[in-house]
């Protein structure tokens, strides 16, 4: 096995104990909370109760990506320890953090010019980013060498599939992803949009349903058309939530009853605090192996 380290962002939203257990060191991004920055660390300083509680009484937080700094100071540990980085980042179809994860590589790959730094843009978010994140794992234990493993990833990185639902539409009011009218409208008539994440690792609306109940049916039946084999699907599926463990655990009930054959349980985990001051409570979203996203 190839002597490199796997390396993420926070932006993954698995749980700090999930990080730990596997080992990969994690850049963090911050959010400004009512006039304080904090790191987007996992929920080790904030629990996602209290985080969407603030969201719900008012307040706006505002979210800022890994600096070049902070990509060097977590690459360069492990590149003076005589390891190669394979890092995943966010998708650039949602941040910019690519560009100072790109800046810290050059810097210190003419530094350390014995040393190898690859950075592989995810194009996923939430806990789909995380499933990509286990798969580079999966592979490395396998005996993939560094090189072999990044082919992989970029080959195989559109065939996790991203689906989510929002009962409630007050962030993506704020954030100007929804216009006021539209969304007071939506507030109104019970709207639930349906969403997922594009070839090019951005989220866009798809479809509108009334009700919870009918969403939820909405993107199982969306897993059913694009999942890998079909009704035998026998890998991983994640969920992430944010403020909404009721409706996140009925959707995996019903996963795990319409795929018996998954490897283990749903897993289901917070939308951490960056992904989350843009979606706000009310989300669950969908991550599983399945058709290479082409739309």
């Amino acid at each position: 096995m190839d002597n490199y380290k796997i390396t993420c962002c926070s932006t993954v939203d698995m749980s700090r104990e999930w990080m730990e257990t596997n080992q990969i060191p994690f850049a963090m991004f911050h959010y400004r909370l009512n006039g304080k920055e904090h790191p987007d660390d996992l929920y080790s300083s904030i629990s996602p109760e209290e985080f969407y509680k603030l969201i719900i009484d008012g307040a706006q937080p505002v979210t800022s990506q890994v600096n070049t700094e902070e990509y060097r100071a977590l690459f360069e540990p492990l590149l003076e320890q005589g390891m190669d980085v394979l890092h995943l980042t966010l998708s650039s179809g949602i941040s910019g953090t690519i560009n100072s994860a790109n800046i810290a590589k050059m810097q210190l790959e003419e530094e350390y010019p014995e040393r190898k730094i690859i950075i592989v843009d995810s194009l996923g978010a939430s806990s789909g980013y995380g499933m990509l994140v286990l798969q580079a794992l999966d592979n490395q234990k396998q005996g993939m060498k560094l090189l072999e493993n990044a082919a992989w990833l970029e080959k195989n990185k559109l065939r996790v599939q991203h689906w989510f639902f929002s009962t409630d539409l007050t962030s993506y009011i704020r954030g100007g992803r929804i216009s006021k009218t539209a969304g007071l409208v939506g507030q109104v008539l019970d709207i639930c949009p349906l969403l997922n994440v594009n070839c090019e690792g951005r989220l866009i609306p798809r479809t509108k349903y009334r009700g919870k109940k009918r969403v939820i049916r909405a993107m199982l039946k969306e897993m059913e058309n694009c999942v890998q084999d079909g009704s035998d699907y026998s890998g991983r599926c994640f969920i992430s939530q944010s403020l909404c463990r009721t409706d996140a655990e009925e959707v995996a009930r019903l996963v795990e009853e319409h795929f018996p054959k998954l490897d283990g349980k749903v897993l289901i985990n917070d939308i951490g605090t960056v992904i989350g001051s843009h979606t706000g409570p009310g989300t669950v979203a969908l991550f599983f192996w399945g058709d290479e996203r082409k739309l």
